[in-house]
């Protein structure tokens, strides 16, 4: 199974996602949204730009 995207939203209104492997461990998790549109833009945001992301490491060298 591959990961998924997880849109929920709150009780309070707002809406956010969570990035889940396919282990089912969440291993992202997105900001809050005021709309369910927001947020699906969020997603494809993720989505657009993880697949040529750099790592950027910026951990002290041992």
């Amino acid at each position: 199974m591959a990961g998924k995207f997880v849109l929920t939203k709150s009780e309070s209104g707002s809406f956010h996602f969570n990035l889940v492997a396919s282990n089912g461990e969440i291993i992202a998790t997105s900001e809050s949204y005021t709309t369910k549109g927001a947020a699906q833009n969020g997603i494809d945001a993720v989505r657009k730009v993880s697949a040529d992301a750099i790592v950027d490491d910026r951990t002290p060298r041992s």
